[in-house]
């Protein structure tokens, strides 16, 4: 057995959480160490494409309350 098949996976669809690589590489996230990290997926999923939204942002110049561009 992988390491892999000993982790929790969330599955991205059907939404339910699974122990070991079932599905197909595309349709997972993971590997998580527990159940309850793997059902949070979703939401660590958009908390980090939020962080990584306003990081490219900022090192873009585009983040909010420099006034710029807006004119």
């Amino acid at each position: 057995m992988s390491n892999g098949d000993e982790k929790y996976w969330y599955n991205l669809e059907t939404g339910q959480v699974e122990f070991g690589m079932i599905s197909a590489s595309a349709d997972r996230v993971g590997p998580f160490d527990t159940e309850v990290e793997a059902s949070r997926a979703p939401e660590k999923l958009k908390e980090r494409s939020r962080a990584w939204a306003e990081e490219e942002a900022a090192e873009n110049g585009w983040d909010a309350g420099t006034g710029k561009g807006a004119e």
